[in-house]
């Protein structure tokens, strides 16, 4: 008993004692320190449902059962616990600022954003990133869906997960059935990192025994007006540059680029020459985002911007900056903003610029600390045509595993697979009118089928079926599946594909579908067959190769289809070392922006910055060049009056050449009739609008002038935003560009001229293909003089027969 009681003391004094030890332990300024403040997930509140004007559908709030409410203060099991000081948490200061996101399913989703759950293919989800100077401090998910009528009730519900971790399980409700549902799901941020996927995974029952999986009752419908909502909070970064490009571009931020240019004044020709370089390198980085550099003349920016300056001319918040005595590029704090950050390109004078600029775009890998020197950018080898980064090889055969752009691209599971999917951009010009198809030498592995029946593979281009392949049983592929025992279960297949290559453009998609017929069980109450399925693996082999190496480049021009979307003519150098720009002297804004935002898009359809492209503001320059012509603002007086041009954009005033006949979509075989201009018309008018007209050289037949006209500040806006718009960019075509508030309109109108090389046959054979009537003239008059020839030999070799004698 004396013992126990001891124990008990010597319990009541160590509790007595600890509140002293842990005050002691305490900082003497806790009460000026306040501890970091860690996001506490609200619980999931009722959506404000409102119906819209005209709305008959029944929209149920997705909120609790009557009798399954809990009081406000207390905890259960299940509920989302806040976060313990000292956790690995996203430690967010106080005062901070934050800014909102909503992404929407349209965004972030695969299209058209809504998805169907369904009992063979159960998950979908949408995936977002996070900026590595932000953290969240608030997640909401909303969900928007409809549950089939068919489904029962409590069994069936919607389970959704962030990076595999489990937010909440929404439980289809009687209510529920076959009407819209909206809920609020809150998402910990304790989960989010740099990339995350937030997965919904449907679990659906229409009876109690006896089911199908693949019933077609069994689905569930979500929206597209589905969304994640986000707060983010601002991370204060240190200047350092072993970070770069972050946070001037973050590949884990899916949104496009746009990162402002800041310069003192109007920039010459050479500050814009470093701004095209930095441009294009960053066009080069963001790809399929996109990209927008707005410019600045002496304006403090408030967002992380490009800064460019010299010695002698530098934007008056660097006015105190000391000078430099070489290239330098450094990172600095924002004046007024501490999570803001200013790279600053600096220079004795305008050459220094372009050097420091090309450290940025071949040198980056070195940066380190808060400024670095570019002592030389020294080139080593010069580039070769067609050789972008972004385009497939031409000169060789080029393996699949060379085009994925992620590890897993080219294998897929499930009862019935997702589409394996390749992406190939190639070059406008080549020439595939004559050939007989693209060849692929394709591998690809299985599961096989449980019996022989009429699974197969499907293979498509550009959303057009090419053709398709049984995938055949394991009884009759055994042998096969021995040779690769680390592929146990799997089967091998090698074919070799033709594809149609009239169908092939400078953007494609290769897209493999795997069709399983899976048994499923089913039967009655009373004879009931039930089995698990097994999921299937299907896997496309990086061995497979493609090969585009045997075809010429030769295309009719003008073509800006090419031009939108692979930058062509231009990018056939993918350095632009065969390009000249035309800039007008003392540019405005929105024409530098114009510049910046066309470099950059040059850099993302090829991959690499435009280190070696020319610029000039003199029109007199371009005479007699063997180069392809960029023209930006103005058309120079020397190009302005020549018969070519087919449209001009000054000031308020317009004209354009109008066809003889329009169609949207070209001809394989063009008639050159149909294009002459029939009818010119000018306009007078103070509304915005912007144009791209392309037409020949005057200097070089195999050269092309582009010019990106518009009449004000606003039609700048109007250009820069269409070539950043996808769909813009594809109602883009023939020689004649208009670009208005209302949207595209293109025109084939004009001469055509031909760019590239073809020896005298394959020309001979593409001139004849555009006059039907004389081909089938001279095939006539062919086979005329052959059988002349025929006969005449069999006369001779008759007359021999007859009189051997006779010579």
């Amino acid at each position: 008993m004396k013992t126990k009681l001891s124990w008990l003391c010597a319990v009541a004094m160590g509790m007595s004692a600890l509140p002293t030890t842990m005050a002691n332990a305490a900082p003497d300024n806790a009460a000026a320190t306040p501890a970091p403040t860690v996001p506490v997930v609200a619980q999931a509140t009722d959506p404000v449902v409102t119906a819209a004007p005209g709305q008959t559908e029944n929209v149920v709030p997705n909120k609790p059962t009557a009798g399954n409410t809990l009081p406000a203060d207390s905890q259960v099991v299940g509920q989302v616990m806040p976060g313990v000081r000292g956790a690995s948490a996203p430690v967010v200061a106080e005062n901070v600022p934050s800014r909102d996101v909503k992404l929407s399913f349209a965004q972030i989703a695969p299209p058209p954003g809504s998805m169907v759950l369904r009992g063979i293919n159960p998950n979908g989800g949408v995936e977002f990133g996070m900026r590595s100077d932000e953290v969240v401090s608030n997640a909401v998910l909303n969900l928007e869906y409809t549950p089939s009528p068919s489904l029962l009730p409590v069994q069936s519900q919607l389970k959704v997960y962030l990076n595999d971790e489990l937010m909440d399980v929404l439980p289809v409700t009687k209510e529920q059935l076959g009407k819209k549902t909206l809920a609020q799901v809150p998402i910990n941020p304790l989960f989010i990192t740099d990339f995350n996927r937030v997965r919904l995974e449907f679990v659906g029952h229409y009876r109690d025994v006896c089911e199908n999986p693949a019933s077609n009752t069994l689905w569930m419908d979500i929206g597209r007006n589905s969304s994640l909502q986000l707060t983010y909070q601002p991370l204060a970064l240190k200047n350092d540059l072993s970070a770069f490009p972050v946070p001037f571009f973050d590949p884990r931020d899916n949104r496009p680029l746009n990162l402002p240019m800041v310069f003192a004044g109007a920039p010459d020709v050479t500050e814009q020459l470093a701004a095209t370089i930095v441009a294009s390198w960053f066009g080069s980085r963001s790809g399929w985002r996109g990209q927008s550099f707005p410019v600045m003349y002496d304006k403090m920016p408030d967002k992380n911007a490009i800064v460019f300056a010299t010695n002698a001319k530098r934007p008056a918040f660097l006015r105190e900056h000391p000078d430099v005595k070489a290239p330098t590029i450094e990172m600095i704090n924002h004046p007024d903003n501490p999570y803001v950050k200013l790279l600053v390109v600096f220079g004795r004078d305008e050459k220094d610029l372009v050097q420091a600029a090309k450290g940025i775009a071949q040198g980056n890998v070195l940066f380190r600390g808060n400024s670095v020197v570019v002592d030389e950018v020294k080139p080593l080898l010069p580039r070769k045509p067609y050789d972008a980064p972004h385009w497939v090889r031409t000169d060789r055969p080029i393996s699949f595993g060379e085009l994925k752009t992620y590890e897993e691209q080219l294998q897929s599971t499930g009862l019935e697979p997702s589409p394996v999917s390749l992406s190939m951009n190639l070059p406008p010009d080549l020439y595939l009118l004559r050939t007989n198809g693209i060849d692929i030498n394709l591998n690809y592995r299985y599961t096989a089928p449980s019996t022989k029946d009429s699974s197969r593979m499907d293979i498509s281009l550009n959303n057009q079926f090419l053709q398709s392949f049984s995938l055949t049983s394991n009884q009759e592929t055994n042998r096969l599946m021995l040779r690769l025992p680390v592929l146990q279960g799997l089967l091998d297949g090698k074919t070799d594909v033709s594809i149609p290559a009239l169908k092939l453009g400078a953007i494609n998609q290769l897209r493999f579908d795997f069709q399983y017929m899976n048994p499923m069980p089913g039967g009655s109450v009373d004879n009931c067959i039930t089995f698990q399925p097994v999921q299937n693996h299907v896997v496309i082999g990086d061995e497979s190769t493609i090969d585009f190496s045997k075809y010429y480049h030769f295309i009719a021009m003008p073509d800006l289809r090419a031009f939108a979307n692979a930058s062509f003519p231009f990018s056939r150098m993918a350095d632009l070392s065969e390009s000249i720009i035309v800039m007008p002297k003392a540019p405005n804004e929105g024409q530098v922006s114009t510049l910046l935002n066309t470099m950059g898009t040059v850099g993302s359809q090829t991959g690499l910055p435009a280190i070696n492209v020319s610029l000039t503001d003199d029109g007199s320059q371009i005479q007699n060049k063997d180069a392809d012509i960029m023209v930006i603002g103005t058309i120079p007086d020397k190009l302005k009056d020549d018969k070519r041009v087919d449209l001009l954009v000054q000031a308020a005033q317009s004209w354009v050449n109008t066809p003889l006949r329009q169609t949207e979509f070209p001809s394989i075989m063009p008639d050159s009739g149909d294009r002459q201009a029939s009818v010119k018309t000018s306009v007078s008018s103070t509304g915005p609008m912007a144009a791209i007209v392309g037409f020949q050289s005057p200097y070089n037949d195999q050269r092309s002038v582009i010019a990106l006209l518009a009449d004000s500040p606003r039609g700048y806006e109007l250009l820069n935003s269409a070539m950043n718009d996808s769909g813009k960019r594809a109602a883009m075509y023939g020689s004649v560009s208009v670009i208005r508030e209302a949207g595209v309109n293109s025109l084939r109108v004009g001469d055509v001229y031909y760019v590239g090389h073809l020896p005298w046959f394959e020309r001979l054979w593409y001139a004849l293909s555009n006059h039907p009537v004389l081909l089938a003239i001279l095939a006539a008059v062919s086979v005329i003089l052959l059988a002349w020839v025929l006969w005449r030999l069999l006369r001779i070799i008759s007359r021999r027969r007859l009189n051997p004698d006779h010579e």
